[in-house]
């Protein structure tokens, strides 16, 4: 029995936990409903090392992951494309093979 796929685009977004909201509008927006929203503990990149106070939340970042079409998810980067410097955001697009596409 072979188990059929179709194509689908993975976005992930790295941002600061205060922002999450906007990125979550945006996606909601442009018609994509489904997403997860992922604490986050830790990592490092061009701005140096920064971990998740617990206390403060000052440094808590989420992950914002969502799998959608190819039309949704170009949406998608065109509405969040002026955050992506201004806030530090790291966005990463990737295609995916999914099972039960009327799930996504």
């Amino acid at each position: 029995m072979s188990i059929e796929t179709i194509r689908r685009r993975r976005i992930e977004v790295l941002v600061d936990a205060p922002l999450a909201r906007r990125v979550v509008d945006h996606a909601l927006a442009v018609g994509i409903a489904g997403y997860t929203l992922m604490p986050t503990l830790e990592g490092q990149g061009g701005s140096g090392h920064w971990t998740d106070d617990q206390l403060s939340g000052a440094q808590s970042k989420l992950m914002f992951l969502s799998v959608t079409n190819a039309a949704k998810a170009d949406a998608f980067v065109d509405r969040i494309s002026p955050l992506l410097d201004s806030y530090g955001l790291v966005l990463l697009l990737s295609d995916v093979d999914v099972v039960r596409a009327n799930k996504f």
